[in-house]
């Protein structure tokens, strides 16, 4: 689950991480209002929305205006959000279609000495928490990661007791970070990898994050990925997420209980189990084709969930075939050969529909389909549906 910036930093100050101060506003007349508030000489209106780049972003219907924004006056403020508000915002991150600007958040000038860049995630081979930062703030860190890795500094810490003041010590001497700014760091750091555990985030990413002239780290940006395995444990954080900036039918798909990621191939997949799921996509592409969505329908679908998952696929008007992929283990053939069958009943096949199956009931799930009149292609083993679904959806 994602939020927005301005949802981020008030769980940073929360948490006791230095933020600027601001205000969210989703009107010209608020984004003024906020600016008188902040009561300094300038700001900065940032477009929100759950996407990176949004400095370097342009406004899709006028490629003049950036997604971020110095201003000067509540006047300009206003403008600046009319220009913003409504608006699609295209960064590197939301591909040419963009993203919707619903609200804006005007945030208090910082008087910027140096830029770092600070993240947190989940490091597998660490089997732990990992807090990274780098001196190359304000830049993509992929790009950091590819051309310059050296300049990544990496800590490991232990969720129960925390990044310790050593490491702290430790990652502000590669920083370059010296006299009272190191003590500024170590609180920062410390209280920034606490609030990853106590949330349960699988990402937190603070890039700038500033040094200011007088010494102090603030977290200029605050991206928050929270885990979802884990949201029932937080009620409090339902209320930040924010619909409108979700793919509609991967909101509907976990509402029936799929786990559902929308791609942009044309070709449709449905499969239990998510490491099944993963080779089948992979396959697709190894023979020419491109997946259109990541569905996992898990080993106990019933044929609401199988019906509901067809309507989802048929729903993206790139789907040109759909592929069904199935290995019964706890799910039976028979029983995902009966639930194709009334799914297509109740909402019919408007794509060819190439389906594999194997496992428990295998002969008798695949005697259900040849015997149903429905026109299916049935494969043999997982290079043959592969090859069938790219030549179906090439027409």
């Amino acid at each position: 689950m994602k939020i927005h910036e301005y949802q981020g930093k008030e769980i940073f100050r929360k948490a006791g991480v230095a933020v600027p101060q601001g205000f969210v506003a989703r009107s010209p007349q608020e984004a003024a209002d906020a600016f008188k508030k902040l009561g300094g000489t300038i700001a900065v209106v940032k477009s929100q929305i759950h996407a990176g780049g949004r400095g370097k972003g342009t406004i899709k219907e006028n490629p003049s205006q950036r997604g971020v924004q110095l201003v000067k006056s509540a006047d300009e403020a206003a403008k600046v959000a009319e220009a913003l508000l409504g608006k699609t915002l295209v960064t590197i991150q939301t591909g040419e279609a963009g993203q919707k600007v619903n609200q804006v958040y005007v945030e208090a000038g910082s008087n910027i000495a140096r830029e770092l860049y600070l993240g947190i995630v989940v490091d597998r081979s660490a089997k732990g928490p990992i807090l990274m930062v780098s001196p190359d703030g304000g830049m993509n860190i992929e790009e950091v990661a590819e051309k310059t890795p050296e300049r990544i500094f990496k800590e490991s810490f232990c969720p129960s007791a925390g990044l310790q003041p050593y490491q702290s010590r430790k990652l502000a001497k590669a920083l370059g970070i010296t006299g009272k700014s190191v003590g500024s760091a170590d609180k920062f750091f410390r209280a920034l990898c606490k609030m990853f555990v106590d949330y349960d985030c699988s990402m937190v990413e603070v890039n700038p994050l500033v040094v200011t002239a007088e010494g102090e780290l603030i977290a200029l940006d605050a991206k928050v990925t929270f885990d979802d395995n884990a949201t029932f444990r937080h009620p409090e954080l339902a209320e930040l997420r924010d619909l409108a900036e979700e793919e509609p039918a991967e909101v509907r798909a976990a509402e029936s209980g799929l786990s559902y990621v929308k791609l942009h191939g044309n070709i449709g997949c449905l499969v239990n189990g998510a490491g099944l799921a993963m080779s089948t996509m992979d396959i697709i592409k190894l023979h020419g084709g491109f997946p259109a969505n990541f569905l996992d329908v898990g080993g106990g679908a019933n044929v609401d969930q199988v019906t509901e998952a067809f309507r989802i696929l048929l729903s993206d008007k790139n789907v040109k075939a759909v592929l069904v992929n199935i290995f019964g283990g706890i799910m039976r053939c028979t029983t995902i050969a009966g639930a194709v069958l009334e799914a297509y009943k109740q909402v019919g096949f408007n794509v060819p529909l190439v389906v594999r199956l194997e496992g428990t009931e295998v002969a008798e799930g695949r005697k259900m389909l040849a015997e149903s009149g429905v026109n299916i292609i049935s494969a043999e083993g997982l290079t043959d549906a592969a090859k069938k679904v790219v030549a179906a959806a090439a027409g």
